[in-house]
């Protein structure tokens, strides 16, 4: 294809492009004004500065330095290079260095998707410890409801996200790092003892407090109710699981939940017993793509969150 617009530039081949090598002998000699002590600024030989001097002549087309018995001469188009190729070699060190700064995680960014119950929840004890050791990356945290969590992290506007799958997703990698069951929540009374697991038909005798139809939580809850044969009251819905349970703290009902989520409980009443025959796992997990590396900082985030819990 030929390219005949004005003002295209073809771009320069790697067989006629300076090497570093070179460019760094030129700025040496033209700074020193002798192959030898630019030899020994460089920790090189003398004929190995020469060569690579000689072959950058040969790829630019001009002579940048007369040789004569007193030693060497800049020409006018060493002075004109010199500008340029000290630009080059600096704007080098700063790509290499900011790379560098990228890599040991000491710059850069991370963006973590979430429902509102790990907002509330697991979230700031990471973002803390994170934030502790790399105090200059930013983070975007995506607050999202759960039906999105999964297209959050597949549209790539999070870099990780944190949540429970219902089941496998096509393209993400899932990392459980909490084992968890779903336990009954509330005030201890005649009716719901303070310690022991409780059964299904047990619970279907309380007014009950969960997640509306929809969300994963729920549709466990569902689908353990009909194995187990019962029908539950149901009295409150909510969108939120903290919800539920600040509602069971306050003696408005007994609220199907983690059991998990009583560690992050406002008050210190409640109480959880779980919920057997049968019993409802509910893991969260970790959540990448799974064909694509992660930056540093995402790695650094997702370090944090895997030695901070392991499954059970």
């Amino acid at each position: 294809m030929k390219f005949d617009m004005p003002g295209y530039k073809k771009p320069l081949s790697l067989a006629t492009a300076p090497s570093l090598r070179q460019l760094r002998a030129f700025v040496a000699t033209y700074q020193t004004g002798q192959v030898s002590a630019a030899a020994e600024t460089l920790s090189l030989t003398q004929p190995a500065v020469t060569i690579l001097l000689r072959d950058l002549e040969s790829k630019l087309g001009v002579q940048l330095f007369d040789r004569t018995s007193r030693g060497l001469r800049r020409t006018t188009a060493a002075v004109e290079a010199f500008s340029h190729v000290e630009r080059i070699i600096s704007e080098l060190e700063s790509f290499v260095g900011s790379m560098g700064e990228l890599s040991a995680v000491r710059r850069g960014s991370v963006r973590i998707a979430c429902t509102s119950t790990v907002a509330q929840t697991l979230l700031p004890s990471f973002v803390q410890r994170f934030e502790s050791q790399h105090p200059d990356v930013f983070v975007e945290i995506l607050d999202v409801a759960p039906l999105d969590l999964t297209e959050t992290i597949l549209s790539q506007r999070a870099d990780l996200a944190i949540g429970t799958l219902d089941q496998r997703v096509l393209g993400l990698k899932e990392e459980v790092f909490i084992r968890d069951t779903l336990s009954a929540v509330g005030l201890p009374g005649p009716a719901f003892a303070a310690t022991g697991g409780i059964t299904w038909k047990q619970l279907a005798l309380l007014p009950l407090i969960t997640v509306k139809p929809g969300y994963g939580v729920r549709r466990r809850i569902d689908a353990a109710a009909l194995e187990a044969k019962v029908r539950l009251h149901i009295k409150h819905e909510v969108s939120l699981l903290m919800t539920a349970l600040a509602l069971a703290e306050s003696g408005v009902g007994i609220a199907i939940v983690p059991g998990s989520l009583l560690a992050h409980a406002s008050g210190r009443r409640a109480v959880a017993r779980r919920i057997l025959r049968p019993t409802v796992e509910r893991d969260i997990s970790l959540l990448t793509l799974a064909e694509r590396k992660p930056s540093p900082a995402s790695e650094a985030f997702r370090r944090i969150v895997l030695s901070k819990t392991t499954p059970k």
